[in-house]
Order: structure tokens, then sequence, then C-alpha cells
């Protein structure tokens, strides 16, 4: 303990705000309005806007939601009430807490109303390639996805993600894509699709090519960089029949040693991820009532306005305040000696972006046995193409490595 106690002043973990932030994954007790089945909404009142996705022939409103950071059942069947139908989780939020949460939410609406997505990582996983392992444990995997639906007390979802795919090889990944059959031959899923943020044109062809999967969800926002290829390879993908859902659509609000610096037009944001038709509907996360109202508004008119346009040309070039990896692996290039620096571009993000230092934490796992020598450097080489300071976010972030899991549960 007196170890520990050492390492945490050493740190600073206080000053640089991340203990403060650590209760932040904790899901409160929220009491619950009864148990009677509900349809959900129709959004009565308020235009809903609807697309296809693909040959799941499933019709749902542009807007749907991501629940990484949902903590109010209020605002979720708010949500619920007013139209939006999809609600995508994973395994890996907040170490199941997310699922559970969503499972005693859901209870209060019939089942075939809600359109429900989780994801299971497979372990283990070369963050750093692109590629999962020749030593995955798909008994794992099975067991973590039963686990998935017993948090939510369900039968079935009606997507299930393979996350982090991104190579061509990791889509394509023969025993994932037995079991991931296996799963949905005994109706406990669906439909199939792969969840990508790096090297997502590649993984997305991938799996229009292979006719295996459905659906794809994938990082699309105003800042990536490779964004033309991306919406090639989406058109190719639509065009072969898939639904393509968008997540990371708002590049996010980002809290810097506790001073937030916000997206000042997220409603921007979105709208220009959804002028992209063969986005079939974007998941953004939402945490108030405020963000709720932007998001649904967004589908009264998608039209950008020239302010909104010009914000996002502003914004482009103005990102370093950013939390957004783009996950181009251009760093990894220019050091011979560098870490695996978008896994802990994530894993800030994580921290600092999201507030879950529990995510941060268990995604730096994977470079828990690696050395990281930024900290030895007078100087980095790494020229980050969003212009990130990627020696001090890395020795900020590797902090974490020090901690025991029980600091972050």
């Amino acid at each position: 303990m007196t170890k520990i106690k050492n390492c945490m002043n050493r740190r600073n973990f206080i000053s640089k705000g991340l203990a403060g932030i650590a209760g932040a994954v904790a899901f409160p007790h929220i009491g619950f309005m009864g148990t009677a089945c509900k349809r959900v909404g129709e959004g009565e009142g308020r235009k809903l806007v609807y697309r296809t996705l693909g040959k799941t022939g499933i019709k749902l409103p542009i807007v749907s939601m991501g629940t990484m950071d949902a903590i109010s059942e209020a605002l979720v069947r708010t949500a619920l009430d007013a139209g939006i139908r999809h609600i995508a989780t994973a395994q890996y939020y907040a170490e199941g807490r997310a699922e559970e949460f969503v499972g005693k939410i859901i209870k209060n609406y019939k089942r075939e109303d809600i359109i429900l997505a989780t994801g299971v990582i497979p372990q283990p996983i070369d963050y750093r390639a692109g590629v999962f392992s020749k030593d995955t444990d798909i008994s794992r995997f099975e067991r973590e996805f039963e686990g998935s639906l017993r948090r939510m007390d369900t039968d079935y979802v009606d997507f299930f993600y393979l996350p982090f795919s991104a190579k061509k090889e990791s889509v394509t990944f023969e025993p994932l894509m037995k079991s991931m059959e296996g799963i949905k031959k005994a109706g406990k899923a669906r439909f199939l699709g792969i969840g990508s943020h790096s090297f997502v044109p590649e993984a997305v062809r991938a799996a229009a090519d292979s006719g295996f999967y459905d659906v794809a969800m994938i990082a699309y926002n105003f800042q990536i960089k490779d964004i033309e290829e991306r919406k090639e390879a989406i058109a190719y993908a639509a065009s072969k029949g898939m639904g393509i859902v968008a997540m990371k659509t708002i590049t996010g609000e980002s809290w810097m040693a506790g001073k937030q610096k916000a997206v000042s037009n997220p409603k921007a944001a979105l709208k220009w991820v959804l002028q992209n038709e063969n986005i079939h509907t974007a998941v953004p996360g939402f945490t108030t009532f405020d963000q709720l109202e932007t998001d649904l508004s967004i589908m009264e008119d998608l039209t950008l306005t020239p302010e909104e346009r010009k914000y996002l040309e502003l914004a482009r070039v103005n990102h370093k305040d950013s939390l957004f990896c783009q996950g181009c692996g251009t760093c990894l290039e220019q050091c011979k000696i560098a870490p695996d620096i978008p896994t802990l571009m994530r894993c800030y993000m994580y921290a600092y972006g999201y507030r879950d230092l529990a995510a941060a934490a268990r995604n730096i796992e994977s470079v828990k046995d690696n050395p990281i020598a930024c900290a030895d450097c007078s100087s980095c080489v790494v020229k980050c193409r969003m212009g990130f300071d990627i020696k001090d976010r890395a020795v900020d972030i590797i902090r974490l490595r020090d901690f025991p899991s029980e600091f972050f549960a």
C-alpha cells in the first residue's frame, strides 16, 4: 500500500486530473418507472429521417445511441420515447456495466422494438499491427459473448460486432468467423458485423467482399485524413448491401488537465457525417438532455448552414486539442523504438475525453510489457498528422501501468 501511495504522489495523478475522474465509470443506482413493457415512441411532433441498413432490411432513424458513457436511465428512456430504436453497447464498456445498464432499461420496452448491438474483443489482440493473434482464445470469446447476453438479460442481439477489425487478415480471420457463424445459427445474433477504427477502407472492403458480414460500424468524422478513401470504401460496401453505422462522429469533448475544451459545434459535425447517404445511421454518445435534443434536431434539416461550413473548415485546421487519433500508423514509421502509439493515444482519449480510466487501463494492458522510452528522449522525432504532442501524451498516460486494477474498480 505504501508503494502505491508513493507512486501516486510521485506521478501527481491528482494534479493531472486523472484521479479525480476515476469514479466517472461508476453507474449510479437509478430508480425505474415500473416494469410494464411499452413500445418505442414514434417521435410524436418531431420529424425523423429513416434509412435502411442494407440487406438487413432494418429501417432506423439516422440518429441512434451509443452507450459508452450512458448513466442516466431517464435520458435513455427519453431517447427511446422520442423514436430512437438502435442502442449500441459493448462487452468492454465499463467492464460490462454498460450492458447491465442497457439490460435494465430495455426490460421496460417490447424487445422487438429495440435494435440492440454489442461487441466482444478477441483476446489476445495485436492493436499495433491491426490483426488478431493466432493464439486467439475462441472459447473465451464465446464465453464473453454469453456474458453479454446475461448482462442484458436477452436471448439475442440484433447486431454482433467484431470490434477493432482493421487489416483484411483480421476481418477474414477464419476461427472468429466460424465462431460468429455458430452464434448466428444458434439464433443469438440476427446479423454480424465488424467494428473498425483504423485501416478502415481496407477493413470495410474486405468485409464487403467476404459476403459474410451484414453491417460495419466505422469511425467517420470531418477530421479524418483519409476520408475520401473511406467514402469510396463505404460506397462500395453499400453497393454490396452492407449496412453502415458511423461512430466517433463528433471528434469530441476533451478534458485537458481538468479544463474542458468542447467542440463548439457538435451539430455541424454530426450533420456533416449524415450528408453521406451511405451512412445509414450514426451512434453518437450523449449524456445530457441538451445533447439529445441537439442530435434529434438534426433531422429537422440536414443542410449545413454557411456558419456550420465555416466552423468545420476552421476546425479541420485547428485540431490540436482533439483527442481523436487517426490510427494511421505513420507515427510508428518515424521512430525505430516507438511504442504502440495509436493504442496510447486511444487510452489518452478514454481517460481525458470519456473520463473512463477503467477503459484506458484495460486497453493499456496490450503495452504492459513494452518499454516506453519516450521519457528518455530529449525531443520527439514523431510528427503526428493531428499535431499531437506524442511524447507528452505517451508519458502522461503510461502512468496508468503503475496502478493495480483495484484502483479503477
